[in-house]
């Protein structure tokens, strides 16, 4: 490497972590718990929790799963809900207790929690009230033996619990009715778990931690087989890179990315508690308005986010007048931050975003710019401390600077593989050791890496993949449709848009029913926007469907 790749960049960039630092995420928790344990953990809707007390509640919860549940060392748990104080609650407690977390989108239509909790073989689920209904669908198809209700306010303060529970179900009538005999109260188990004694468990590096499902383009969601070792290194990696920006005192996160994502898993929630932070979870950033006024109660020095986030607090009344004073950086991922959002951003908050690159494959993170930077660069910066970078064409050569190949990643925090997919990891994985993350990129003279594309046809709405064959797999099911095939388009909110393109068996069939039918069995960011028909799909000679010729 040339001495100018590290100009402004972190000491860390050079440095190597200490794999052994730690043997499990549950050892870093409660390292910090006794460190900081009057300092001021998770806030949410008003209420906060210290890191003793949510030591204590975690600990509470694990003693349930092990002692009234039976849970041990392996078994899966499936959390299923937005960001709340339960879900760092079932989250912690589920880790202490040795078991293997499967982070579940609270939006899945019924078909596709019917996969993944048949797929993880899950044995407890944690879900909250308002999608509890999803789960009465295929609860007899799945093989989950016990599941935990939670309402929205369970650890809010007691009048306010019992205002928000009234509101979400009786006024705003957000809790469709649902009927799961046997099923247990999240604060009945609390309350459990307290009169009963945790036994700790030995776990190290080598135990899963997590089974974190991403879409594939040839069947359904796999689970990326994270193990402790896994995080903790891209834990320590990212203290490393964020060391010059952090202070002895504690540092305010706001995380508005849902926790059962990668991303604020590992950077909001695991990191910033591990050096003392404040997490401040935002429950539904949708609602812009109530966003920015919790924004304004809040010293806050650092946000994550997308594309589609920043821009829309950006077009937010009173976003403008808040006061950025404290604010030392802004992350993103997940989706390329469009050049006029980023400008916009700096003049409105005077700091740049700041752009990095991983997969629920790599922990998530695997390069990220240096926090000194500028300005906005359009680049996913430098690889993360211990972690190789190379670019390689088909055959697996490696590529000279700016010629653009297949982004591999080796290092500490790249998965173990695909759970239950041997095949898959065996055509994933080169012979030296790197993950194929099938996006392409290109490294510059200065060390910087840019993404140019991507070699598998995933699309990215607002930071989530979205799979073309599995919407055209339920499409293909509806009896007026003879073929179709699902492309990316551009969009302006949210970097990209699903396209459907539709051949028709009935000339009678519309865009609305379509549109109708595919929201019966796909999330909403995965339903199509757009709607064509055509006469004929473009295929290969071997049948394969030419997408590019449709995009």
């Amino acid at each position: 490497m040339e001495k100018n790749w590290f100009e402004n960049y972190p000491i860390g960039v050079r440095n190597t972590i200490d794999t052994e630092a730690f043997a499990s995420v549950a050892e870093i928790i409660d390292k910090s718990c006794r460190e900081y344990a009057d300092r001021n953990a998770f806030s949410n809707m008003g209420t906060t929790l210290t890191y003793a007390e949510i030591a204590a509640e975690s600990e509470a919860f694990a003693a349930y799963l092990q002692q009234t549940l039976g849970m041990r060392k392996g078994e899966r748990i499936a959390i299923m809900m937005p960001n709340c104080l339960q879900y760092a609650t079932a989250l912690f407690g589920a880790l202490h207790a040795g078991l293997i977390v499967v982070n579940v989108n609270p939006l899945y239509t019924a078909r596709e929690l019917e996969h993944q909790l048949s797929d993880a073989e899950v044995k407890t689920l944690v879900v909250m009230e308002n999608f509890a209904a999803t789960l009465e669908k295929i609860y007899d198809n799945v093989p989950v033996e016990t599941v935990i209700t939670t309402q929205l306010g369970d650890m809010l303060s007691p009048i306010k619990r019992l205002l928000t529970n009234f509101v979400v179900k009786r006024v705003k009538k957000m809790v469709p009715s649902w009927n799961l005999p046997g099923a247990t109260d999240f604060n009945t188990a609390l309350a459990s778990g307290r009169r009963q004694q945790f036994e700790p468990v030995d776990i190290n590096r080598d135990d899963l931690a997590f089974l974190q499902y991403t879409g594939g383009t040839t069947g359904p969601a796999k689970g990326a087989m994270l193990s402790h070792g896994n995080v903790v290194a891209n834990v320590l990696q990212c203290q490393e890179w964020f060391k010059p920006e952090m202070s002895a005192e504690g540092e305010l996160i706001i995380t508005a990315l849902p926790m059962y994502h990668i991303f604020a898993l590992t950077v909001n929630t695991l990191v910033y508690f591990s050096v003392g932070g404040h997490n401040v979870m935002i429950t539904n950033p949708r609602d812009m308005p109530a966003f920015v006024k919790t924004l304004s109660h809040y010293p806050f020095s650092a946000i994550t986010g997308v594309n589609t986030l920043y821009n829309g607090l950006m077009n937010t009344d009173g976003f403008a007048d808040l006061d950025f004073s404290t604010l030392k950086f802004s992350m993103s991922g997940g989706m390329a931050t469009q050049q006029p959002v980023a400008e916009r951003w700096a003049q409105t908050t005077g700091k740049p975003i700041i752009e990095g690159y991983g997969l629920s494959e790599t922990s998530p993170v695997a390069t990220c710019n240096a926090l000194s930077i500028k300005s906005f660069n359009h680049s996913i910066g430098m690889p993360m401390p211990s972690t190789d970078v190379d670019i390689r064409d088909d055959d697996g050569n490696s590529l000279a600077l700016g010629e653009p190949g297949e982004l591999c990643v080796r290092g500490p925090q790249v998965m173990q593989g695909y759970w239950n997919k041997p095949d898959v990891n065996a055509e994933t994985f080169t012979d030296d050791g790197f993950f194929r993350t099938g996006d392409v990129a290109r490294q510059d003279e200065n060390g910087l890496f840019y993404i140019v594309d991507r070699k598998k046809d995933m699309i990215l709405v607002s930071g989530f993949n979205v799979y073309p064959n599995e919407i055209e797999d339920v499409v293909a099911g509806h009896p007026d449709i003879l073929e179709a095939a699902a492309v990316g388009v551009p969009d302006e909110k949210s970097g990209e848009a699903v396209k459907l393109f539709v051949v028709k068996k009935n000339p009678g069939l519309t865009a609305d029913t379509v549109r109708d039918y595919c929201r019966e069995s796909l999330t909403g960011y995965k339903v199509p926007k757009h709607y064509e028909f055509i006469d004929e799909v473009p295929k290969s000679n071997v049948g394969k469907i030419l997408r590019k010729e449709l995009r």
